[in-house]
C-alpha cells in the first residue's frame, strides 16, 4: 500500500505525517486513512472521507466513484509509477495531465503542468493536439476546464468523489432563491444605472453557479484577483453577492475598506439569510455562509506559537483563512502568490504557511536553505484532494490506452455558455 511521507517539521515537536492525530489542544484531530486508500470510502453513502472535510456534509447527489480493479488498489508506489509512466508515454501528444497544487507528490510528479485550478484549466488550452486532458484535482475545476475546452477534447476526473465541501455548501438551489428574495427586496429601489446587487462566485463553484452569474450580470473571481473582480462589480453594482467563500469575500472586502457592518452573512436556510431588511440594503457585501475546511483550521494561537519559537518567521497565509488569521499574518495570498513569496526569499529564513499540506511539503523540498513548516500542528490534508491516488490515475491512464474513455466530465452546452462569459469577465478584469 502506498506510504504517507514525513517530509518537514512543525514548529513544535518532529512532524507528524499528514492526518496523524493530536491532542485538541494543539488545533484538534484528524485521520491519515483517506491518504493511503482513499478507494475505502468510495462506498455507500455520500461523504467527504477522512481528513480536513470528514465534518462536514456531503449532499446526497454527491459523485460517487465505483470500485477499481484490484491490481491498482494492491500495486505500491513503484508499481503504479512505472504503469502511469508506460501509458503516458503511449499516448503522447494525445494526452495532458494537470495536478493542482494541493495533490500529493506520488501524483504530482507525473504532471505536466502544475499550479491552481484556473493557471491549469489555461495551462490544457495550450495544448492544443491533446485529445485528453486528466485532471489530477478536484470536480469543480475538471468543469471548469471542460467548459474552456474544445468539444473534442474529453476532460478526465480520476476519482469522481474528488469533489469540494466548500463548493457543495453554494448549491444552485438555494442560491437562486436568494437571488429571487434579493431581487423582491431590491426591486423598489431607485434606477441609477447600476445593478441592485452583482453575483460573484469564486472559481471554488460549481459550473451551475458559474453558468449563474453569467447570465445575470456577474463573474468569476481567483483568489489573487479577488479584489479587481469586486471593483469590476462596485463600478457596476450597489452591492455583490458573494459566494461560496465567506473569508475570502470577507477579507477581500476589508482590505479594500468595506466596513464589517456593511458585510452580512446570508444562511441559505433562513429567509432573508437571517437579516432584516434595513441591513440587506445597507449591505455593501452579502457573504454566503461558506467555507474552505482546510483554511479554517488555521488560528491566531498558531500563529502566536511560531512566533514565540521564530521571532523571525514570516507567516504567510491564504485569504481563505479567517479574518482574525490573515490579520495576525505577515501576508495572505493565492497559493501562487505564497509560492512566489518563498522564492523571492534571497537570504534562508523562516515561513510558517498556512495551507494545505502538500504545498507546504513541496515548498520544503524545493528551498531546503529556509526552514518551512505548517502553521497547524495536525497537519491534516484536504479530504477532496487526497481522493486522487496514483492508483486512479494509473486506471484513467490504461483505459484510455485501451481506447476507452471513463470518469469524463461534462458540462452542457446552456451552462458553458454562461459560464464562459462569466469567465471572460474574470479575465478581462486584469489586475
Amino acid at each position: 500500500m502506498t506510504s504517507v511521507q514525513v517530509k518537514i517539521q512543525s514548529f513544535e515537536t518532529a512532524r507528524p505525517a499528514p492526518g496523524a492525530a493530536t491532542s485538541p489542544a494543539a488545533g484538534g484531530s484528524c485521520t491519515p486513512e483517506l491518504a493511503v486508500s482513499p478507494w475505502n470510502f468510495d462506498a455507500g453513502s455520500p461523504a467527504y472521507g477522512p481528513g480536513s472535510s470528514m465534518e462536514d456534509v456531503a449532499p446526497a447527489d454527491t459523485p460517487r466513484q465505483g470500485v477499481i480493479p484490484e491490481e491498482y488498489r494492491l500495486a505500491d508506489d513503484a508499481e503504479l509509477g512505472g504503469r502511469i509512466r508506460r501509458a503516458k508515454e503511449q499516448l503522447g501528444e494525445d494526452l495532458v495531465v494537470l495536478g493542482h497544487f494541493y495533490q500529493r507528490d506520488e501524483v504530482v510528479e507525473h504532471a505536466d503542468f502544475v499550479g491552481d485550478s484556473f493557471q491549469l484549466a489555461n495551462a490544457a488550452l495550450s495544448r492544443e493536439d491533446a485529445k485528453y486532458i486528466v485532471f489530477c484535482g478536484v470536480h469543480f475545476m475538471a468543469e471548469t476546464a471542460d467548459i474552456l475546452s474544445r468539444d473534442d477534447q474529453a476532460v478526465v476526473l480520476p476519482n469522481l468523489a474528488a469533489g469540494c465541501s466548500m463548493a457543495d455548501m453554494a448549491d444552485s438551489s438555494s442560491v437562486e432563491e436568494c437571488w429571487e428574495q434579493l431581487m423582491e427586496l431590491y426591486a423598489d429601489e431607485d434606477d441609477d444605472g447600476r445593478a441592485a446587487v452583482v453575483p460573484v462566485t469564486y472559481m471554488n463553484s460549481s459550473a451551475a453557479l458559474k453558468g449563474f452569474v453569467g447570465r445575470n450580470g456577474g463573474i468569476v473571481c481567483t483568489s489573487s484577483n479577488a479584489a479587481t473582480v469586486l471593483e469590476w462589480a462596485f463600478e457596476r453594482g450597489r452591492r455583490v453577492l458573494f459566494f461560496p467563500d465567506q473569508h475570502l469575500g470577507r477579507n477581500t472586502a476589508k482590505a479594500m475598506g468595506v466596513p464589517l457592518e456593511a458585510m452580512p452573512m446570508w444562511n441559505p436556510r433562513a429567509a432573508l439569510g437571517g437579516n432584516d431588511e434595513q441591513t440587506l440594503r445597507d449591505a455593501r457585501v452579502i457573504l454566503w455562509h461558506g467555507f474552505c475546511s482546510v483554511h479554517k483550521r488555521f488560528t491566531v494561537e498558531q500563529i502566536e506559537g511560531a512566533r514565540a519559537q521564530f521571532p523571525e518567521v514570516q507567516v504567510i497565509v491564504h485569504p481563505e483563512c479567517p479574518m482574525p488569521v490573515v490579520d495576525a499574518a505577515d501576508a495572505a495570498g493565492s497559493t501562487d502568490f505564497i509560492r512566489k513569496a518563498v522564492a523571492a526569499a534571497t537570504e534562508p529564513s523562516v515561513f510558517a504557511i498556512g495551507t494545505e499540506v502538500n504545498m507546504v511539503n513541496r515548498l520544503a523540498d524545493e528551498y531546503p536553505q529556509h526552514t518551512i513548516f505548517c502553521l497547524d500542528p495536525v497537519v491534516c490534508p484536504c479530504s477532496t484532494m487526497y481522493r486522487i491516488h496514483p492508483g486512479y490515475l494509473a486506471w484513467v491512464l490504461e483505459e484510455l490506452v485501451a481506447g476507452r474513455v471513463v470518469n469524463r466530465i461534462t458540462v452542457d452546452e446552456g451552462t458553458t455558455a454562461h459560464a464562459k462569459v462569466a469567465l471572460q469577465r474574470m479575465l478581462d478584469a486584469k489586475p
